[in-house]
């Protein structure tokens, strides 16, 4: 098994990729890893550059243009202590980076959420939606914040505290084990939650619901102390149990317990294969943080397992 990360970023040039890169950079440099920087180019508008110029594109061009953005981006500290490798292909973005992560045997894929910052984002870019509902390997979505990391002990001061969602199946131990990993190596404490719905349907106006209720949470909290029971030593750890719509239950406890990481599941589907859920979207377009989705099974083309990694998955 080759133990050095394969972390790809992809760049589109624009500032909300400069936090995406400082994290990417940090993880790759910290554990010997490689880096490669992702440039995707339209194909339409090769064509007019072609028809303009009365010559081919060169995609060298390209790749000179992105070791001079990651130089800008870095603000002078350089790529020289990483195994740093400049990729360009031309196609849709999203296609074109699952194909380089599954090529290239990717432990991770750092990139922007291309958002709105706020405590309320309406959107994140089209481009990583689509590789989230994607991917076969984990994604770290990095919001535009304007505070580039410049050390790897600032990704644990940003951090602070880690969340992890759980819907309480069978997915939520692994989830919870990765979260874990993350936490022991960054020293920070992190929360577990799982938030009970309300029940809405005919049938629930003629039921009984407080006894439902306490009972659907206290099945709940014993659950999540079952998770909890498996937990590394010396990994400080609360479990949660709120009540509510979950994507705005797990928006809150983030900001109440100002946890700058959210480690969150793709939800698998038996048809399609890793899927993003409405909660796991809705999440990230709520989240002002950082945020890991990790895919229900985690597949590369090389023979590593993300949770063999903790550190990566700690940016």
């Amino acid at each position: 098994m080759n133990a050095r990360p394969t972390i790809l970023c992809p760049i589109d040039f624009s500032d909300a990729c400069r936090d995406a890169l400082g994290y990417a950079r940090l993880i790759a440099e910290h554990f010997h890893g490689r880096l490669i920087l992702l440039a995707v180019e339209d194909p339409l508008l090769m064509e007019a550059v072609q028809l303009a110029k009365g010559a081919a594109w060169n995609p060298e061009d390209t790749r000179d243009e992105l070791a001079r953005y990651a130089a800008r981006a870095l603000d002078g500290n350089p790529l020289s202590g990483v195994d740093v490798q400049f990729e360009v292909t031309v196609g849709k973005p999203a296609r074109q980076i699952l194909h380089v992560a599954h090529e290239e045997a990717a432990d991770l894929i750092v990139m922007s959420t291309h958002g709105l910052t706020g405590a309320r984002k309406l959107f994140f870019g089209s481009t990583t939606e689509r590789v989230l509902r994607e991917t076969t390997v984990p994604v770290l979505a990095t919001p535009p914040s304007g505070r580039l990391p410049l050390t790897f002990d600032d990704i644990g001061r940003a951090v602070g505290r880690i969340v992890i969602p759980v819907d309480l199946w069978s997915s939520s131990q692994p989830h919870v084990l990765m979260g874990a990993k993350i936490a022991a190596f960054l020293k920070v404490p992190l929360v577990v939650t799982h938030v009970v719905e309300p029940v809405r349907s005919p049938l629930a106006a003629r039921l009984h619901l407080p006894s439902i209720e306490l009972e659907r949470r206290t099945r709940a909290e014993d659950a999540l102390r079952g998770l909890l029971d498996n937990l590394p030593a010396g990994v400080h750890s609360d479990a949660l149990v709120a009540y509510g719509d979950p994507a705005e239950e797990i928006a809150k406890i983030t900001r109440d317990r100002q946890a700058g990481l959210i480690v969150i599941g793709l939800h698998a589907s038996p048809m399609l294969g890793a899927r993003m859920g409405s909660v796991t979207y809705r999440v990230l377009c709520l989240s002002s943080g950082l945020v890991l989705g990790v895919p229900p099974e985690l597949k590369s083309s090389g023979s590593r397992e993300f949770s063999s990694l903790p550190a990566v998955a700690s940016s």
